[in-house]
């Protein structure tokens, strides 16, 4: 036994940021696609509609922003969520090399702005719910979990340099 291998719960995650990209499969990608395709323009306005719901769901998620007007239909709260989205358009051309496509974006999170990694979840949850209100008969339950394991995959890149 090695006196100083690393921990068993590092070798656990590092695994686990691997899988993350690779989770999606040939359907699943096919799904994400679709449905960013019928999203088209209105991407930047679902992004900051999903932002909006996080900030009244979950309050906390505030504190990141104390320098917005997080009141509904703030500019700020617009136009950042279209920031999210336009990182997600990126993301959605780029599904075979996430960790490439979004690591500037990951280094910026995890280095200056120190978001606690549970708000990629929290935001995620809140795309899916805005997606699904927009999109009804669209919204299978393929399509669901395709876009769920999207999101996830996403999250995992964007805190996989908080170590």
């Amino acid at each position: 036994m090695l006196a100083h291998s690393p921990p068993r719960t590092f070798l656990v995650l590092t695994q686990t940021q691997k899988e993350a990209t690779m989770v999606l499969s040939p359907a699943d990608k096919t799904n994400v696609k679709a449905t960013w395709d019928k999203i088209g323009g209105h991407a930047g306005e679902y992004g900051g509609e999903a932002l909006e719901r996080t900030f009244a769901s979950f309050p906390t998620t505030k504190t990141y922003f104390p320098h917005f007007d997080l009141s509904p239909g703030s500019a700020q709260v617009k136009a950042h969520g279209k920031k999210v989205a336009d990182a997600l358009t990126t993301a959605v051309g780029h599904l075979d090399d996430l960790p490439g496509a979004l690591s500037a974006l990951s280094d910026l999170h995890a280095h200056k702005l120190r978001v606690d990694p549970v708000n990629f979840k929290l935001l995620s949850h809140c795309l899916l719910v805005t997606l699904a209100s927009h999109h009804p008969a669209e919204f299978t339950p393929a399509v669901h979990a395709s876009l769920d394991k999207f999101f996830s995959a996403v999250s995992t890149v964007l805190t996989s340099k908080y170590r």
